[in-house]
């Protein structure tokens, strides 16, 4: 089977990676900025209040997050919005589009444990049942997770016994590598359904969205596999892909060219693109945490500020992750 197919099982089917709850953080195979600091967040919501007061987006906009995981980050954006006005929350929508309903009746109850009745979020299992005037859609590490395909001298990976060989590639594969001079690297799959499935969510859509990549192709591959915080490249002699297989996480650096090219064929434009690090403290971060300073102690100040510092520091998330803002 093409190496595309391999991954979309590995991650996605029966017993695959993403199918049942997977700990993020110190538990969990790996580290997302939510999981780092509510700050992140806090931030994103910061810059959507300022585009409200601008009016950019609508009040009654509905605030959407896309593979939420446990749903902290539409919880940290929501907390933020009620401090910064209470009144948008009893205006504002908010909702959540998440395929698998075990992972929904989690968030339920985490939503639930942070707001008791107090907050209401809408559930979808795809974003065509969305249908809005406007939504505000934020991502954080999904474009990382669609499925690939390997591409090398012309010709693509496929996948036997957990074995990889290389067949010639066909056309479709060969013209985008010709269009973005890749000559060894990721060809992400399923970039333009995506695109066009949120393009048709709303008439009106802010997308927010930050992962790992650049604005071009690095000519070498970058898929990895994340088990228990250590990092294994996939070609690795160690590595055996048997035992990889379904129980570990496999990831790659993306292409956001690609991403906003396909974003832009379905009627969006770009807004902006930046490192994380600009994008947060444009945002405001600084700022939120110099007026947490001044409510709470010490020593949660450290903490959060250490939590700040791993988000914008350039050695660590700040440089390697991106923010992508389109609109349509």
């Amino acid at each position: 089977m093409r190496f595309a197919e391999y991954m979309n099982r590995w991650l996605y089917g029966k017993d695959g990676y993403y199918q049942n709850y997977k700990a993020i953080g110190k538990e969990g195979d790996f580290y997302t900025a939510v999981s780092t600091s509510s700050f992140f967040g806090a931030s994103i919501a910061n810059e959507i209040f300022k585009l409200i007061q601008n009016s950019q987006i609508p009040r009654d906009t509905m605030l959407i997050e896309i593979g939420a995981h446990k749903g902290y980050l539409l919880c940290d954006m929501i907390q933020w919005l009620y401090t910064l006005d209470s009144s948008l929350i009893n205006k504002m929508r908010f909702g959540i589009v998440e395929r698998h309903k075990e992972l929904q009746e989690m968030q339920k109850k985490y939503i639930y444990d942070r707001f008791g009745d107090d907050v209401e979020v809408e559930f979808f299992d795809d974003l065509s049942q969305v249908g809005l005037e406007h939504a505000t859609i934020v991502a954080n590490e999904i474009f990382d997770a669609f499925a690939c395909e390997l591409y090398k001298d012309e010709k693509i990976a496929i996948v036997d016994n957990h074995q990889i060989s290389w067949i010639d590639a066909p056309a479709e594969i060969l013209n985008f590598a010709k269009k973005h001079r890749l000559k060894t690297g990721e060809v992400a799959v399923g970039y333009d359904e995506f695109a066009d499935r949120m393009a048709k969510a709303a008439k009106n859509i802010e997308f927010i969205t930050f992962d790992y990549g650049e604005r071009y192709v690095r000519n070498d591959f970058s898929i990895r596999v994340y088990k228990e915080h250590e990092t294994f490249p996939l070609f690795d002699e160690e590595l055996m892909l048997c035992s990889a297989y379904k129980k570990a996480d496999i990831t790659y650096d993306v292409n956001f060219d690609h991403v906003i090219e396909e974003f832009q064929k379905s009627g969006f434009e770009l807004i902006d693109y930046e490192t994380q690090a600009r994008a947060l403290v444009r945002f405001g971060i600084i700022e939120i945490l110099e007026q947490f300073a001044k409510n709470t102690t010490y020593a949660k100040y450290i903490h959060e500020a250490d939590g700040v510092k791993t988000l914008i520091s350039p050695t660590v998330m700040g440089d390697r992750f991106k923010m992508l803002h389109m609109r349509k």
